[in-house]
């Protein structure tokens, strides 16, 4: 992405912008995971985390959030957005100042999963997709859950398209520019309307690979809705522990983890080299690369619940999508550290060139003089939020697949059976540490 390409898509840290001595720092990660285990045993022998719990949110502000008239004024500028970036994405100029790669790679990809965090899953509301199905069965005066067919995929549409604009934003050529671009964007937009049409509002809430990745990254937010729909705050951890184990929920996972985990790769010198001196084509090389990191996330993980399923003597039927809840916090932490510059920086850019989205010289918006802040890339600042994110991120796994573990294990051998998962969390703390701070 020439366009967004003036920071690395990491972030700005390096080793030396530490507040710890990197080799301390490994040593303090893996060792806060392991006490933390260890005290999890001591002191959480049953689950803890029920559906009913959360603080419950004052009743006006709970019927604002659930009111049509606010729920509509946010689809309207959702789809008001889409109609400005289709404008520059069939009418603007293929050059730098041309906002849809920044609408695209930087704020529905980094900063629609970094506000899922705070606000939940925000897209459902703000989907355009979904608006535009809805005005197409109102029109034709059909019930809004008209379907063709019955949907049973589950999350594995959304696996396969979070896999497919990973590859596009990391790997395919020339993809900032506007031809790439609308064959992206006005083919997924026809393809998602098609499926919608087909299968209903079922396939929106989890086929669709965008509200998957904001629905997943927004279990982890201190907003949601208790066992009897209420708005109420939680911790981060109920969220996920509430996930139903649907087909495709493991490899949807394994995707959004993966994905940040092959841009902090793909960054390693020699990987780099290798790539550029191979025979064979370097898109085969990263494509291959992507597929399988998010192939080893998957496997590994589903590696260690088949031993922590034989550990405790419990069928391994069902248990790794059980456990792949564990994974969206760390996913979350890895997502953090690596866009942090990139969302603080691009996206203040993004929001500046939206204001002239027919390369015209415009200032439509009033936001042409916008500014990001450097303070906000200052290395150290960006090199603590990096460890910050991970170790916690990493912190929060261990507790999700504990509360798991006590959840389907017998309480005797729940302990033990949770170790092939620590060894899992310790390695994953480590390689994404060291694929950060490795340049």
């Amino acid at each position: 992405m020439s366009a967004i390409a003036l920071l690395p898509a990491h972030g700005v840290g390096s080793r030396q912008d530490l507040p710890l001595p990197f080799g301390l720092l490994l040593t303090g990660a893996a060792l806060a995971l392991v006490i933390s285990f260890l005290a999890l045993g001591l002191l959480w022998k049953q689950p803890r985390l029920r559906p009913t719990d959360g603080r419950l949110l004052p009743p006006a502000l709970a019927l604002a959030l659930d009111s049509p008239a606010v729920r509509g004024a946010f689809g309207a500028l959702s789809l008001a957005l889409t109609a400005w970036t289709l404008l520059a994405l069939l009418g603007g100029k293929d050059d730098a100042n041309n906002p849809v790669p920044y609408v695209v790679y930087v704020w529905l990809w980094v900063g629609l999963a970094l506000l899922s965090m705070v606000f939940g899953p925000i897209w459902r509301v703000l989907n355009p997709i979904r608006w535009l199905h809805r005005g197409i069965l109102a029109a034709a005066r059909v019930s809004a859950d008209f379907s063709l067919a019955r949907y049973r995929a589950g999350y594995w549409p959304a696996a396969l398209g979070l896999f497919a604009f990973t590859w596009l934003e990391l790997i395919a050529p020339d993809n900032d520019t506007l031809p790439v671009l609308r064959v992206a964007v006005l083919g997924f937009i026809l393809i998602s309307l098609v499926l919608a049409l087909l299968f209903g509002r079922d396939y929106l809430d989890t086929g669709d690979p965008f509200e998957a990745w904001s629905g997943l990254f927004g279990t982890l937010s201190p907003l949601g809705r208790r066992e009897d729909r209420r708005w109420v705050l939680r911790t981060p951890l109920h969220g996920p522990n509430q996930l139903a184990s649907k087909p495709g929920l493991l490899a949807t996972a394994s995707v959004m983890l993966g994905g940040t985990a092959y841009d902090g790769f793909s960054g390693e010198t020699w990987w780099y080299t290798f790539v550029q001196s191979s025979a064979l084509p370097a898109r085969l090389w990263e494509t291959a690369a992507l597929l399988t990191i998010c192939l080893v996330v998957a496997g590994s993980l589903y590696a260690a619940a088949a031993l922590s399923a034989s550990l405790a003597h419990v069928p391994l039927r069902g248990v790794a999508t059980r456990f792949a809840p564990s994974l969206l916090p760390i996913a979350a932490g890895y997502l953090v550290a690596h866009y942090w510059s990139l969302w603080v920086f691009e996206g203040v850019n993004g929001l500046a060139r939206l204001s002239d989205p027919l390369g015209t010289g415009a200032n439509w918006l009033g936001t042409a003089g916008v500014k990001p802040s450097y303070a906000l890339i200052e290395p150290t600042l960006v090199a603590t939020i990096q460890m910050v994110s991970i170790v916690i991120g990493h912190l929060l796994g261990v507790v999700l697949a504990h509360e798991r573990a006590v959840t389907l294990f017998p309480r005797r051998v729940a302990v033990i059976g949770q170790i092939p998962l620590l060894v899992l969390m310790v390695f994953y703390t480590i390689g994404g540490l060291t694929l950060l701070f490795s340049h």
